[in-house]
């Protein structure tokens, strides 16, 4: 079978065979590489539509996107609509550079096939052979049937650990090139100041500094198997007014650069991402799919971005339907492109007419030569043209493999938070009788952007799994998620009676009560989920509560009555197992908070980091405090010591580094995970700083009376920030060290000075 003997010439450089191969392309071919398109039984949906009355197509569609949410059905009818018309799609489409989310609803090995199927096609019926590339998500996981479900993007960053979550992320993207994708839309790497938003279980938390380096590290696992990472959405998505998800952001450069950028720049500059997703926002009145300021000046000129730049889903037609910033299509399209947006997804919509406006003369060919360059170089980056096609035996190995379950496992453990303990945990495993109660407990909660089609282990089935039969496990559901319904109380007060320990499982599930385009305004565990905890608290037995959830959750109506809270988070396919696992001691809960829960929704946006106010802190019906818990925070079972700080030098010039080391020993009897953490505060500048900054964390684990020494270095990067002009500098005065166990918990501090 022939290949593209351009693009497969080893003689030639990767510039080279661009240059090449776009000097010998048409316009058609050439727009063809810009063009998406979406395999979906979209036709089928329309005709519907059609035959329902305006005043009911509402009903139609919430009955539809309910009927789509079983996977089963997802699959049946997907699966079985692109088996029959991928063929037809290609024969229209020839020139077709992107596919996208073709491949979700079949198994591993006949994913790879159809994968193969497609390449072979445009090989054999394409004048020049340009591969097509196949995308994706990849948050937590491949988002394909068959492949390993890995905690969720905000239990991941609970881990505290960046060398767990790069395996993750190399695990994610064998499982995805195996399965014939090439991208995947991941990572989610907006800062997440306000738990409102429904999409915080996808983001790494509210701090830049932690968001960045959970980010590198999952971009370089999943692009050392050659897959295409796509960090989103850019910028400064989550946060518009109320916590709202795609709201106008109104937010000044400074606070753009110290806190929404920096997670994307490091994308970019130190772990090379590919691509970068344009959020649906505007910026200051400008949609973010057509922001020049934002597309070409900050990611291709200023930080060096030579990858493409994909639309959020629609978010090209949005720039004329919703901001109503063009007067149509073909205006949407040759603003976006005009600004650096490449390629517009899920299917070229006003991409369509970019033949035209050239045609026409209102779009130069420059603009479309410099974005099919862009698609080249990553097909290249990708091997696709020497060698397009894949194993699809290798494809049923590897996706949900042991070794992956295992470290879906390992990252569960480590994601898990112990909010509150009384002494009651960890468990005994002789235990005569316990209660497993509420909503969910039978079931595994998976967040956003899950994979199917996998064994997914149950809390309940996880402590099944961990205790022997001398112990009796009664379960009730007690409610439901969110309904009003108190029926269910009885039988699980009945089951917590004949019980030594009641167990709770509370929370939230994606998408009946949060996740993408289901903000909140309330942060309580809905329906009658907080009754219920009362309920078994008032029985005066020992009350635990484990939350399953993506998000922080208000607790002060009930956090006093319970004996233990953990914080489980969305815990993956081996999610059971791993929560057993702590709740019985097996292992030691070392996850810290990536986020602040506060007491009170009203005191929304809180974050550990604000700059100094000009008044107080807290609220006339709030003293003190204000979070319920905050940014860092996690408890053991057994407890560290902090001592003997070093800084050396006590005095460096603007560009020199000092040296932070602290010893931590482990003063209790279980061997436990303690993460350090390493704030600093400039005391004065010629602009407002924040209280405080990490700018640096290190995971441990010692032994009962093991001691080690931690070191950090903190130069530059870590110590500067932009003046008034906006330019980055490091100015002479004194900087604070804070080093602790969280935000809150600061157990030594020191000074150093910058001459």
């Amino acid at each position: 079978m022939e290949k593209n003997e351009i693009c497969s010439n080893p003689d030639s450089s990767i510039e080279e065979k661009i240059e090449n191969l776009l000097s010998k392309m048409t316009l058609e071919e050439k727009v063809g590489q810009l063009k998406a398109k979406w395999l979906m039984p979209r036709k089928l949906l329309f005709d519907l539509f059609k035959a329902v009355p305006p005043n009911k197509q509402r009903r139609l569609r919430d009955l539809i996107s309910s009927l789509f949410a079983e996977k089963e059905i997802s699959e049946a009818v997907i699966s079985n609509y692109v088996r029959e018309h991928w063929r037809d799609l290609l024969e229209r489409e020839k020139n077709i550079g992107k596919l996208s989310i073709i491949l979700r609803y079949f198994s591993p090995k006949e994913a790879a096939e159809l994968h193969n199927k497609i390449q072979k096609f445009i090989l054999e019926n394409t004048r020049l052979k340009i591969p097509v590339i196949i995308h994706d998500e990849g948050l937590h996981g491949c988002m394909a049937k068959g492949c390993t479900i890995f905690p969720q993007s905000i239990a991941l960053a609970s881990t505290w650990n960046p060398e767990l979550v790069e395996r993750v992320g190399a695990a994610i993207g064998k499982e995805t090139r195996a399965h014939g994708i090439h991208q995947i839309l991941s990572p989610t790497i907006n800062i997440a100041r306000d738990p409102r938003c429904g999409r915080t279980e996808e983001t790494y938390g509210e701090d830049p500094y932690l968001a960045s380096a959970m980010a590198v590290a999952f971009i370089r696992g999943v692009q050392s198997q050659k897959v295409i990472c796509t960090p989103k959405h850019f910028a400064a998505n989550f946060v518009g007014d109320g916590g709202r998800d795609s709201n106008a952001i109104h937010f000044s450069e400074r606070i753009l650069r110290e806190i929404y950028f920096p997670a994307f720049k490091d994308a970019i500059q130190k772990a090379g991402a590919l691509s970068i997703m344009a959020a649906y926002n505007s910026l200051d009145g400008i949609p973010c799919s057509c922001n020049k300021w934002l597309l070409t000046d900050v990611l291709r000129k200023e930080w060096g971005f030579k990858g493409f730049v994909v639309s959020d889903y629609g978010s090209v037609l949005h720039i004329f339907t919703k901001h109503k910033v063009a007067k149509n299509k073909a205006e949407a399209a040759k603003k976006a492109l005009e600004a650096g947006l490449d390629i517009e997804l899920p299917e070229s919509n006003c991409f369509e007419e970019l033949i035209n406006l050239i045609k026409e003369g209102k779009l130069s060919e420059k603009v479309i030569d410099e974005a099919v360059r862009r698609i080249l170089r990553a097909k290249l980056w990708l091997g696709l043209f020497e060698d397009p096609f894949i194993d699809p035996e290798y494809a049923e190995k590897i996706c949900d493999c042991e070794e992956h379950r295992q470290l879906a496992l390992e990252a569960a453990r480590q994601s898990i938070v112990l909010l509150k303990n009384n002494g009651i945990l960890p468990l005994a495993k002789d235990l005569k009788s316990i209660a497993v109660l509420g909503p969910n407990a039978a079931v595994m909660r998976l967040g956003g952007y899950s994979g199917y089609g996998v064994k997914v282990v149950s809390p309940l089935e996880g402590i099944k799994n961990k205790l022997s039969a001398v112990t009796r496990i009664y379960y009730a559901e007690g409610c439901s998620l969110t309904g009003s319904s108190k029926e269910g109380f009885q039988n699980a007060v009945k089951m917590a009676k004949n019980s030594e320990v009641a167990i709770l499982f509370a929370g939230n599930s994606v998408p009946e009560t949060e996740g993408e385009g289901r903000d909140r305004c309330d942060l309580s565990l809905p329906g009658v989920q907080e009754d219920l905890i009362r309920e078994i608290c008032d029985l005066g037995i020992p009350a635990i509560v484990v939350l399953i959830n993506g998000s922080a959750v208000t607790m002060t109506e009930w956090i006093d009555d319970v004996d233990a809270v953990v914080e489980a988070w969305y815990p993956g396919e081996e999610g059971g197992n791993a929560i057993a696992d702590v709740l019985f001691g097996d292992y030691n809960p070392g996850g810290k908070l990536p986020i602040t829960f506060p007491k009170k929704v009203g005191q929304l946006p809180l974050y550990y980091n604000p700059k100094p106010s000009g008044r107080v802190y807290d609220y006339v019906d709030l003293r003190g405090p204000q979070y319920l818990f905050p940014f860092g925070y996690g408890l053991s079972y057994t407890e560290f010591k902090y001592s003997n700080l070093r800084i050396t030098p006590e005095k460096i010039d603007p560009n020199g580094k000092v040296q932070i080391e602290v010893d931590v020993k482990n003063i209790g009897k279980y061997k436990g995970d303690e993460v350090v953490q390493l704030y600093i505060h400039d005391v004065f500048a010629t602009v407002a700083r924040p209280l405080k900054e990490l700018k640096g964390f290190k995971r441990i684990t010692l032994k009962p009376e093991e001691k080690r020494t931690v070191k950090f270095i903190l130069g530059p990067e870590e110590l500067s920030f932009y003046d008034a002009d906006m330019n980055l500098t490091v100015e002479p005065g004194t900087f604070e060290v804070m080093v602790g166990s969280s935000s809150e918990d600061i157990r030594l501090r020191g000074t150093f000075e910058v001459v």
